[in-house]
Order: structure tokens, then C-alpha cells, then sequence
């Protein structure tokens, strides 16, 4: 499990398909929320896991330490 690695929701681009939710069996969302994507526990994620990500129809997941993601969102956490 990481705390290094972990998705990042674009909520602009989401479709909140529900998707990502339920493809996650290691608690990273909440599924009270669904299908709403709420990460609660990015400790949970496994570091390289793109499950969630590779099955966003709107591409809409990207990671916190995937140095190759190319993220847009300009925050400190991710895009350095």
C-alpha cells in the first residue's frame, strides 16, 4: 500500500460513471459517495496500480506519483 501513489479526480472531466468505485477493492473511495469518485483512503491504493484510471471512460484519473502523467491541475502535489 502507498502513500506516495494514489488518484487525483479531475471532477471538471468526471462523469461520476461510477466506475473507478467500483472497480477499487482496496477502499481508496467512498462508496457512500458513489457515483461520486471521493478518495478516503489513498493509503489503500497500490503503488503503480492504474486499474481505476485505465477504466475512466473521460480519462479523468490521474496519480500522484506517476511521473508520467502529464497533469493539468498546477497543484504543488502532483505536477512537480
Amino acid at each position: 500500500m502507498s502513500k506516495d501513489w494514489y488518484p487525483v479526480i479531475n471532477y471538471i472531466e468526471c462523469t461520476e460513471c461510477g466506475t473507478c468505485i467500483d472497480m477499487c477493492r482496496h477502499g481508496v473511495y467512498d462508496k457512500s459517495k458513489a457515483p461520486s469518485p471521493l478518495v478516503i483512503f489513498p493509503e489503500g491504493c497500490i503503488k503503480g496500480c492504474k486499474g481505476c484510471g485505465n477504466l475512466c471512460p473521460s480519462n479523468a484519473i490521474k496519480y500522484l506519483g506517476d511521473i508520467e502523467n502529464n497533469c493539468n491541475c498546477n497543484c504543488k502535489s502532483c505536477c512537480e
